[in-house]
């Protein structure tokens, strides 16, 4: 391995423990493996999205809450 990977190893592990404030989460896209089937879930412009029905009525749903809440622990800057 060469100096300059070492180097940016060590930048990502500083980043990823000691500056997760300079790290904001813009845009986020995952598909959710629910029960019956999967949902695409996302995160654009500081508001969630998924294709569920409840959180078509509802506008939050338990894939949401899982991902806040995922996040939340993540401690991310913003």
């Amino acid at each position: 391995m060469d100096y300059g990977m070492i180097g940016k190893i060590k930048k990502a592990k500083r980043y990823a423990t000691e500056e997760r404030s300079r790290i904001q989460v813009n845009t986020l896209s995952v598909t959710f493996d629910g029960k019956n089937n999967p949902h695409q879930v996302g995160f654009e412009q500081g508001q969630w999205k998924c294709d569920c029905d409840f959180f078509q009525t509802r506008g939050r749903c338990s894939h949401t809450i899982a991902l806040e809440e995922i996040m939340k622990g993540a401690e991310w800057g913003g």
